[in-house]
């Protein structure tokens, strides 16, 4: 049953490759998405022993045991992973309903980014819990450890563990963070906006190739990670999914640069990384709050229609709705 079942599910991942919805199917590596997938689950085969303990029935293996975390659907297959820190996972298939608009009219704006996660146009700024300074002392060190290990050792599995454990302890945290963010979104506003943002092309590696070498390898590297690690990706994903239909995507273009009171754009005004003064009207700001209000309001000003310096002050740039 798990091989044909891993059949039917490469036959459907290649006809989504031909017909262009999807990318092309890559080679699993070991150590990752260790799983199979159980389908034609029949009633009873499913059923709750206390408040936080369930059994599955899988075939050749019996009744397993498993965490009863969150309530079970009436569901036809489910799915058993191993992740990378050995850890045991069950994943029952169904779609869950969406959330519905609280029909009050408002709207937010998202502004990500890598100090502040999400800045929203009322000015709250969310943030993604990340290690703390003894588990990133720790995560360095063992490192460390990782490099000088011999390949194929005991030693280098050890570690390897260690490291996943920890690593896993920080996608748990931002995974919580994500859900619990987008589903207070989408029970608290009834339209949701955020950049339009590209973020496949914004983490990639800035090596280059060897007749044109790229600089600044080593901080564009580091960038890479912190945007993956504030979960940009994983929060919009889950907003669209949690509230299909109510999730807008904005031009980012200039949106930290435009004044949300006086609509004036210059790159001077942004002081910093977390100071808004705007040059024309004076109106200071969290910048991150200052580019979640021009994406609140639906509008991004065009690089040709954009106010710079040398322009009046009080002129209008050109906008566009989303």
């Amino acid at each position: 049953m798990v091989q044909q079942q891993a059949l039917r599910d490469f036959a459907q991942a290649m006809t989504c490759f031909f017909a262009g919805t999807r990318g092309k199917p890559s080679w699993r590596k070991a150590g990752r998405d260790e799983g199979f997938r159980i389908v034609a689950v029949k009633p009873g085969h499913v059923r709750k022993l206390s408040r936080r303990t369930g059994e599955v029935w899988i075939p050749k293996a019996g009744w397993v045991r498993f965490r009863w975390s969150r309530a079970v659907p009436q569901t036809k297959s489910y799915r058993v992973t191993l992740d990378r820190c050995e850890r045991w996972h069950i994943a029952f298939a169904s779609l869950p309903e969406p959330i519905p608009a609280p029909g009050t009219g408002e709207v937010v704006g998202v502004d990500r980014g890598v100090i502040v996660s999400a800045a929203l146009s009322t000015g709250e700024m969310l943030t993604v819990p990340r290690l703390g300074p003894a588990r990133r002392r720790r995560l360095c060190h063992l490192q460390r450890r990782l490099a000088r290990a011999g390949r194929g050792s005991n030693r280098r599995v050890q570690v390897k563990l260690a490291i996943a454990r920890l690593k896993a302890r920080e996608a748990d945290a931002r995974k919580d963070w994500a859900e619990k963010t987008s589903t207070d979104l989408a029970r608290r506003f009834d339209v949701i906006r955020v950049e339009d943002l590209c973020i496949a092309g914004m983490t990639g590696s800035a090596r280059g190739s060897v007749g044109q070498p790229g600089r600044n390898v080593r901080a564009k590297a580091g960038l890479n990670r912190e945007i993956l690690r504030s979960g940009w990706g994983l929060l919009v994903r889950r907003l669209e999914e949690k509230a299909p239909g109510r999730v807008e995507k904005i031009n980012p273009a200039f949106t930290s640069q435009r004044c949300s009171v006086c609509g004036h754009v210059a790159a001077d005004s942004r002081e910093s990384q977390a100071l808004f003064r705007c040059v024309a009207c004076g109106y200071t700001c969290n910048a991150d709050v200052n580019a979640a209000r021009n994406i609140a309001a639906g509008h991004a000003v065009t690089a040709r229609g954009g106010v710079r310096d040398s322009g009046p002050a009080n002129r209008e740039p050109r906008l566009f709705a989303a």
